[in-house]
């Protein structure tokens, strides 16, 4: 239990991720990690002068959901901590809407925990991914041919919707966890469902990680996780250049300084464009960037590259621009 403990500190120490008499609101879906999270920041509330609230969302996606949702509420009040659950129907989203179920379950769980903090006027979010699910995170990433922002995986620390997310427990492995659960008596929610292999994740978890602990190397988890952290500090600098420069321009790229620039900052560039002209870079792929590239340096001007989601770029004589048209 020391071990977690020193290393919770000293993830909220490295990453800023507390302050004095911070309001947190903590998401908790029963599972080890969330209910780990849970006891371990109550026991820093005297310490930071925390208010805490818990959360819950019930997905409505197994039958013993509902149960989830009371065992959560059950030990909130043991621990004296204020408790909100709702209920969300993601069969129904799916039928309208797009994505894989994770991903819509993940955008439905974070839309409410960002709701309902801005109602309480809390600070942060806390969630309670350990280093076992950076780690595959990464993994996932690589095999999917993610970029700089993809190989940065989670932050122990980021701005999302105008919310501060953090996850005190990154450092933490999995194992730890568990023994900490076991000392104090804790017996989590086990979702039946992580343990078969029928999500992406499950199978990296279930049969890729541990092929290579033992055929490769012990500590792949540490390496990868290690890995995500400096990659994340090397597009952080970029970021904030190419943050930089997009503020500098308005609706137009001048092609001049398109061409001179270095390919690495040139991408994060196109990129942050993208987001600023349609909100987001969903759906954006390595070979939309490509075709941009072709675009400024190759083809003729009045040239045009359709992009997802109504979004379209075009070389005028002196510079890339791009139009939303559903907007």
């Amino acid at each position: 239990m020391a071990t977690v403990l020193k290393n919770v500190l000293l993830t909220i120490e490295r990453y800023g991720l507390l302050k004095k008499n911070d309001q947190v609101l903590i998401g908790v879906s029963g599972g080890p990690d969330s209910l780990a999270l849970m006891y371990i920041l109550d026991s820093l509330k005297k310490e930071y002068g925390l208010r805490l609230h818990v959360a819950h969302l019930d997905h409505m996606l197994r039958r013993e959901s509902l149960q989830d949702a009371f065992f959560v509420k059950r030990h909130a009040e043991r621990l004296g901590i204020p408790f909100t659950m709702t209920s969300i129907n993601i069969k129904e989203l799916l039928r309208v809407g797009r994505g894989s179920k994770e991903e819509v379950a993940r955008n439905a769980r974070l839309g409410f925990l960002l709701q309902l903090a801005k109602k309480l006027g809390a600070a942060k979010i806390a969630l309670g991914h350990n280093l076992d699910d950076q780690a595959e995170t990464v993994l996932m990433r690589i095999i999917r041919g993610a970029g700089l922002n993809g190989l940065s995986a989670m932050l122990a620390k980021r701005n999302i919707g105008g919310m501060v997310i953090i996850r005190p427990l990154l450092g933490v492995k999995r194992r730890e966890i568990e023994l900490f659960l076991r000392r104090r008596k804790l017996k989590p929610r086990i979702d039946s469902s992580n343990l078969q292999d029928i999500y992406f994740r499950n199978k990296v978890r279930n049969r890729l990680m541990p092929f290579l602990e033992k055929g490769y190397n012990a500590n792949i988890k540490e390496i990868l996780s290690n890995m995500a952290e400096s990659v994340a500090l090397d597009y952080h600098f970029l970021e904030s250049m190419a943050e930089k420069y997009i503020e500098g321009t308005k609706n137009a790229l001048l092609l001049k300084k398109l061409m001179r620039m270095h390919p690495a900052f040139l991408r994060l560039v196109l990129r942050f464009s993208i987001s600023r002209a349609k909100g987001n870079t969903r759906r954006i792929t390595f070979q939309h960037i490509r075709e941009l590239e072709e675009l400024i340096f190759k083809r003729p001007v009045g040239s045009i590259v359709d992009l997802p989601q109504g979004l379209s770029a075009v070389k005028r004589k002196n510079s890339l621009i791009f139009i939303c048209r559903n907007k």
